[in-house]
């Protein structure tokens, strides 16, 4: 029942009159209603993957394993979603993307504020200097600690020695690759049936879900406008191809070669 007295319906629920009214159209074109929705679902996708991040981090801190492996999970499985509506989005050609292209304006994908706050929860700590001062999400973002520490406080919590300097530093601070850190996932790694070892591979699969939608992003704008510049100005596939291959949890990547080492070794 809803707070008035009056049954609740499904579409009051989800309160679809005003969300079916938010698709407004400034051209005529056909595809441009295709353009709208998918990058509105984006946006529902990112708000809810803060959501889970969030809860992600506050279990992680806690040494909840259980917990911080299925939000983990989830969110690496958000990502495949997202990432799979670009298959939706790339069955609209060029031409058919300049039909609107040009109502746009100066609107571009690079100002989705919720996205660069995703970025900030993954470690990212250099933005623009107008993105943080009109951005007070995006101040507190960088401000706390990222999703790679709370890792570590959640290891340390399993008694895995993380340094005391380590877990004391700034979060404001980038994150540079950590030779110690490395040395705790090798031992968190030398033993795959325990829970860290899972805790850690659902946050690579976190990590290469975000790089993944990178990439597609990148190749996406490469078929549709090629190597123009994106709408608001923007770079556009120069921009993204720059971003590419560059890892939010580099010590979770690093390791691996030294896992592999060690084994041959032994």
């Amino acid at each position: 029942m809803s707070g008035d007295g009056e049954e609740l319906t499904y579409g009051g629920y989800l309160r679809l009159e005003r969300l079916l009214d938010c698709q407004d159209r400034r051209t005529e074109a056909h595809d441009e209603l295709l353009f709208i929705v998918i990058h509105q679902v984006y946006e529902l996708w990112f708000k809810q993957i803060l959501h889970e991040a969030a809860l992600l981090q506050r279990r992680l801190e806690e040494g909840g394993s259980a917990g911080a492996l299925h939000t983990g999970r989830r969110i690496a499985k958000i990502l495949k979603t997202v990432v799979g509506q670009l298959d939706i989005l790339e069955t609209m050609t060029p031409r058919q993307f300049a039909t609107f292209r040009d109502a746009l304006g100066t609107s571009s994908g690079f100002q989705s504020a919720q996205f660069r706050e995703l970025e900030a929860v993954l470690g990212r700590r250099s933005f623009p200097a107008s993105d943080l001062r009109d951005d007070a999400r995006l101040q507190d973002a960088v401000s706390r600690r990222s999703l790679f520490e709370s890792l570590l406080r959640y290891l340390d919590v399993h008694d895995y020695a993380i340094p005391a300097a380590i877990l004391e530093r700034d979060p404001a601070t980038p994150w540079q690759p950590d030779e110690a850190v490395q040395r705790v996932l090798r031992e968190v790694y030398s033993d795959e049936s325990r829970p860290a070892a899972e805790v850690c591979e659902a946050l690579v699969d976190v990590d290469e879900g975000v790089q993944e939608w990178r990439y597609r992003h990148l190749k996406m704008v490469e078929r549709t406008i090629g190597a123009k510049l994106g709408t608001g100005g923007s770079a556009g596939a120069d921009y993204l191809r720059r971003t590419l291959f560059a890892p939010a949890f580099p010590d979770l990547w690093e390791v691996r070669s030294q896992i592999e080492e060690t084994v041959v070794h032994e």
